[in-house]
């Protein structure tokens, strides 16, 4: 196939050209040029931004493309209407976020989270004074705006739409500071403080299974909307000692109560990347029966963790918003 890929040089999009390369595709890569741009040789690499000008894609055919760096509907609108008569086929990475309210019954058909008309605007404002198109930066907005560009999509390309709405997204190259605290936690070793239920509910999702899978979707021309967000019965406790296997078994996992965390002034999740309160955990419940059933493949939690710690090694220490190792040391005092 030829393969347009949007973005395709920081996480799941590096993921989906490299697979597509190693499968013989030929790929074409559409970017600022901002990172990564001698990582594909063997791919063509045309430079623009989406939100200014994607006239460098006109009068080009490709049997498929694959987007995984629209955060805006009228970025969506904008790509799908000028590669509507260029492709067959087009996959949307959008997010579980997309739902207002998640729990174990959330289905590709339940309720979308919405926006208003003030909301919108804002945030298309907002665009043009980012650093970065990740949706980051769009806060509580970031669902709704997603559910929006699922809209426009399937508005333009029907049932040639591919929507894939990931949870959290894990594996090599994932520069978000979650599964690298973790990982670099563990490898230091010494007492490792373990927040709230080790059997609570945690679904990961390796981006290399995201992009093998759209990539074979793209094959077969499947289009739909799928939930994709991790497989059942894993929990924060595998987790945990997955991270610690993968990074050498030198840690003591002390578990600490969500009650005992909050009392001391604990952020769910920003301190302790996963750790949700036991009421707040709906977004770890939200499964992926039609996915599967759809061909999605689910690799070993801990091959994930082996990669990713890998490729983490002698890269510098991170700097982020975590808890830090003295503060983790004053909550673990007198455990």
């Amino acid at each position: 196939m030829k393969i347009l890929i949007l973005g395709g040089t920081q996480f799941l999009g590096r993921h989906m050209a490299a697979l597509a390369l190693a499968a013989g595709h030929e790929v074409t890569l559409f970017n600022r040029g901002n990172h990564g741009h001698d990582l594909f040789p063997a791919a063509e690499q045309i430079r623009g931004d989406r939100l200014l000008d994607l006239s460098a894609l006109r009068g080009r055919r490709w049997d498929a493309v694959f987007d995984a760096s629209c955060y805006l509907p009228s970025a969506a609108r904008r790509s799908a209407e000028l590669l509507a008569d260029a492709v067959e086929h087009y996959c949307l990475i959008s997010s579980i976020s997309v739902f207002p309210q998640i729990n174990v019954d959330t289905v590709e058909t339940s309720r979308l989270a919405q926006l208003s008309a003030e909301q919108l605007a804002a945030a298309e404002a907002q665009a043009t004074g980012l650093g970065s198109q990740s949706g980051g930066g769009y806060g509580a907005a970031y669902g709704g705006l997603k559910a929006l560009c699922e809209r426009e999509l399937s508005r333009v390309m029907g049932s040639r739409a591919l929507i894939v709405r990931p949870g959290f997204i894990i594996g090599p190259y994932d520069y978000s500071p979650r599964l690298r605290y973790w990982l670099e936690r563990m490898s230091e070793g010494g007492r490792v403080l373990a927040p709230g239920r080790p059997g609570r509910a945690v679904r990961l999702i390796d981006a290399r299974d995201i992009a093998a899978w759209c990539l074979a979707l793209a094959q077969a021309r499947t289009g739909g909307i799928f939930n994709a967000t991790g497989p059942d019965g894993q929990t924060m406790g595998d987790l945990l000692l997955a991270c610690r296997a993968a990074t050498g078994l030198k840690a003591e996992l002390v578990w600490c109560s969500e009650a005992e965390l909050v009392a001391a002034g604990a952020v769910p999740f920003q301190d302790l990347p996963y750790w949700l309160l036991d009421a707040d955990n709906a977004m770890m419940e939200a499964r992926s029966v039609a996915a599967v059933a759809a061909g999605l493949c689910l690799r070993p939690l801990l091959n994930s963790l082996l990669d990713t710690a890998d490729g983490l090694r002698g890269q510098p220490p991170l700097l982020a918003s975590t808890l830090s190792r003295k503060r983790e040391q004053e909550l673990l005092l007198g455990r």
